[in-house]
This record gives C-alpha cells, structure tokens and sequence, in this order.
C-alpha cells in the first residue's frame, strides 16, 4: 500500500509576503555556502545526491549539491550567484522524495539559457511519465492480465470522462473534464502540476511540469527560459487528451531585468491541452518584460523585505497520521517497487486513514485521494473530524474509510479550507 502525503493543504487564504526592516535590499536566507553556479554546457542538476538535513545548515561541505530538508519537503541550493549561458539548458534528475527544487541565492542571478522542470511526455507501458521536480507522474497504461488504464497521479488528476479520453491533468485553473483549482497564487507551499490519464496498451499519460523556487537578493535577470510546462501527448491516435499539467514558478528578487519568457503551460494533447500551472512574482524594483504564461499573481516587495519561504509554524498544514492502524512514514517516496512499500496492508477492500490538520478549521473540506498504479480510476473519500487534541494550536484527527486495491496505490490528502 502507497502512501503519498506531499500536497500539504490546498489553501484559500492569502499570505503576507514581507517582514520590513531598515535594509537596502531584500534579505534572502542564504549564507551561499553551496558557492557559484556557473553553467556553460547542458547541464543535468542530479538531486538524488542532495545532503539530507536542515536547509539552513552551511553546505560547504558538500558544496553543489544542496540539502535535502523533508521537513519543508525541498532540496534547496544556497548559492553565491547563478549563472546560465545563452547555449545551455539546465534540467534536474528528480530526488527520490520528488521534491521541488529552491535556489537561495545571495548575490546575482542571470539565466540567458534555460532551467527546465518539464514533465516527461507520455511513457511507453509499463513505465509512468516522470515529473519534474514536485511534480505528479503521469498515468498507466493498459498492462493486460487484469491491469487496466490507470488515473493519473496528484490533486488535480483525473479520470477518463469517455471514449474520447479527456483526461488531462489540472493546476492553477478549472480543467475541461471539471478539476478544482489546487494550491494557491503564493505558491506556499511549493507544488508542481499533475499527471495525465494513462491511454491504451502503448502508452501511458504524460506526467506534470515541477516547481522551483528562486529567491535572489540581488538582480535577477532572464534573457532565455524558465519554464515547468506539462509532458505533451506526442502519438496520432485522435480524441486522446492525457497531457500533464503545468507546474509551479515563484520568482523573488531585489530587481527584475530581462525579456525572457517564464512559462507553466500545460501539455499538449490531441484536441486539449493540459491545465496551465501556476507563477508567482516578488520584488522590490521591475525593469522587465518577461513574456509570462500563464498570468503570475504579484507582489511588491519594499526595500528591506525579508520574504517568506516556507508555511509560517502558524499555518496550515496536513499528513496522515495512520494507514489501516499502521503509522505512516513522515518522508514518504512512494516508489512503486523500487525501494519497497511505505506501507505494506493485507489484501482488503477498504481500510481506514487517520490524517492530523493543524490550524485547520473543523469547517474544512478534508478529502484523501486514493490512486492506484494501475487497473482503474482514483477515488476520493470525505473524512470526518474524529477528535480534536489540541485547541491551541488547533490539532485535529480526521477519518475515513478508504477503497484499497491489490498492488501499488498512492494516498494523498487534501485540505480547502472555508
């Protein structure tokens, strides 16, 4: 049995983005001890080799290859200045938590070529599209011996509506097929776009666009691309529409510059396209004309600003607490055989899921998804408050009864609040 925790809390609140202080320009938490990153040639950023520990501690050490924090879920770089020539792209081997990647940066930023967190088009069966970093995986395709298409993977995934598979996966806006919105426009916390529905006995669906963080105290100038778009349905057969979505990009700087593009479009399908992801844009001083799909929430940052990076310890958060009565891992990877099972449950059709929210309202709609990895749809299951064990901050136990599957599933938990 899969467990899969990594959507903190689908948020409808609004969060200040600034603590004001009597400095020339904004304060970015980096003491740049993963030094310069000067990138001249293609580059592949392996985050697997990440240092698991606080993202605060000094990386000298280990200098490059940045920490991996699963309390913030994020492998996070803190550089000294960033540097991507006109000739080269930057893409990112995932970590096996998949989380999204933050860059901290100290001095100057300035991307002439690409850095890209693209889903992976559609996969050849038996294989799921990989995301980019803090994406969703794309969904199965027909195995045979029992094994059907399977939904694709995260909050905004979803089932096939018809012989013609609208089964794109959705973000930051409403999807064709009626896909909620998920996440929220300050991209706190930072999540990448879902999976598509997997097709036939060929292929699979495509998986989401990631999500990047880059906090800049200094200028940050794009020229090339920064983009986290959603793999693409790249077969003929028409009336399949099984696209990833778009991801997530937060942009923070002291100054903006540059004509550059930053994108999170959805991919392409055979009519329709993925749902767009999400962008984010913080800063003090904007001399830019970035060409930005889809349109980025702003903020104006002050001169002094000190930017928030991670959910404040008094908002909003969710896990899951317990699966069938077994605890569930705090840093889940739901490998889907390749490190084993988080949780391992007997064969049965239903088992119950305890979740905790904290400073989360008992008016809240809670929902755990669950998604197998192959044969079938996914299924969403309401929880209801079982107890509440602290009133300050506010801790509450959730229920539900959930379907279960033999094989590999994934389980997330979602939270919209009143």
């Amino acid at each position: 049995m899969k467990k899969y925790t990594r959507l903190v809390a689908v948020l409808a609140i609004f969060i200040a983005a600034m603590v004001p202080t009597s400095f020339a320009q904004i304060v970015v938490p980096s003491d740049g001890s993963d030094g310069p990153l000067s990138i001249t040639t293609n580059t592949v950023i392996d985050l697997s080799q990440a240092v698991t520990g606080s993202w605060s501690a000094n990386n000298s050490a280990h200098a490059g290859l940045g920490i991996y924090d699963p309390t913030v879920w994020a492998v996070v770089f803190k550089y000294s200045s960033v540097t991507i020539a006109s000739n080269a792209t930057v893409t990112f081997n995932n970590h096996p938590s998949t989380a999204p990647v933050v860059w901290l940066v100290t001095g100057n930023v300035t991307i002439n070529g690409t850095v890209s967190l693209n889903g992976e088009d559609i996969a050849p069966i038996p294989l799921l599209a990989v995301p980019g970093p803090g994406g969703y995986r794309g969904g199965s395709g027909y195995i045979g011996g029992g094994a059907g298409n399977g939904a694709g993977f995260g909050p905004g995934a979803v089932n096939a509506s018809n012989y013609y598979v609208y089964g794109e996966g959705n973000y930051g806006f409403n999807g064709f097929v009626g896909s909620p919105p998920y996440g929220n426009p300050s991209l706190i916390p930072l999540l990448g776009g879902s999976g598509g529905y997997g097709i036939n006995d060929s292929w699979g669906g495509a998986a989401g666009g990631g999500a990047m963080l880059i906090a800049c105290a200094n200028t940050l100038s794009v020229a090339g691309t920064v983009q986290a778009n959603g793999g693409n349905y790249t077969e003929n057969w028409v009336g399949w529409d099984v696209a990833g979505s778009g991801g997530g990009i937060r942009l923070v700087a002291n100054q903006l510059s540059g004509s550059g593009t930053v994108t999170c479009y959805g991919g392409s399908g055979a009519w329709l396209s993925g749902g767009f992801g999400r962008i984010r844009i913080e800063r003090v001083t904007d001399n830019s004309n970035f060409q930005i799909v889809p349109d980025p929430s702003l903020l104006p940052l002050t001169n002094g600003t000190t930017p928030i990076i991670w959910m404040p310890s008094t908002g909003p958060a969710v896990a899951i607490e317990t699966i069938g009565g077994l605890p569930a891992p705090a840093d889940p990877r739901a490998s889907f055989g390749a490190l084993g099972p988080d949780v391992t449950l007997p064969l049965v059709t239903n088992t119950t899921v305890t979740v905790l929210t904290t400073n989360v309202e008992a008016q809240s709609l809670v929902t755990v998804r669950v998604t197998p990895r192959s044969s079938g749809g996914l299924i969403d299951t309401v929880a209801s408050v079982d107890q509440t064990l602290s009133s300050s901050p506010l801790v509450i136990r959730w229920i539900a009864n959930v379907p279960t599957y033999s094989g590999y599933q994934s389980m997330i938990v979602h939270v919209v609040r009143p």
